[in-house]
């Protein structure tokens, strides 16, 4: 057995079983599914799959998941779970995903930079705009205008502003 045992809540067990635990399911994130044709946004009805661009998700612990067409949306729902989806709540969530908006490719949405208040526009209009690193968000900011946010400073009144 490699590296012996240690102390974990009181007990003494091999290091084995905490590799073991550390790689199981529980405490990993899922991964970003890719939404089917006849997937539809929760908030706004619309098939997610024609605008790839821009997609977003909620993927709940349970492996059920909710696509969205744009960050925007995903916002609202996630404000507002209690309208959107009965079943669910915040605690129910595993792993949120926006598209990068210059690589187009998913990133985690608690940890992305999102420019808000910009001249480019999404499906349902004014859009929160996804970025990986804060110096691309700044850069795009620079030539679109608006404001860099985090995932925690989403709030309705932000929401209110993309009406």
């Amino acid at each position: 057995m490699i590296g012996g045992y240690i102390m974990f809540f009181g007990r003494v067990v091999p290091i084995i079983c905490l590799v073991v635990l550390a790689a199981s399911p529980a405490f990993a994130e899922r991964k970003p599914v890719k939404p089917t044709e006849n997937d539809k946004c929760p908030v706004c009805g619309m098939f997610v799959s024609q605008y790839p661009e821009m997609l977003a998700e909620i993927i709940f612990k349970d492996g059920t998941y909710a696509a969205f067409d744009g960050a925007k949306d995903m916002f609202m729902y996630y404000l507002d779970m209690k309208k959107y989806n009965h079943s669910k709540t915040i605690k129910d969530i595993d792993s949120i995903y926006v598209h990068e908006y210059y690589n187009l490719t998913f990133i985690d949405g608690r940890k992305a930079y999102y420019v808000v208040g910009s001249d480019v526009y999404g499906p349902m209009g004014r859009e929160l705009i996804p970025f990986s690193k804060e110096q691309d968000a700044s850069a795009f900011k620079k030539d679109h205008r608006g404001k860099i946010l985090r995932f925690g400073d989403v709030t309705e009144a932000v929401m209110k502003t993309l009406e």
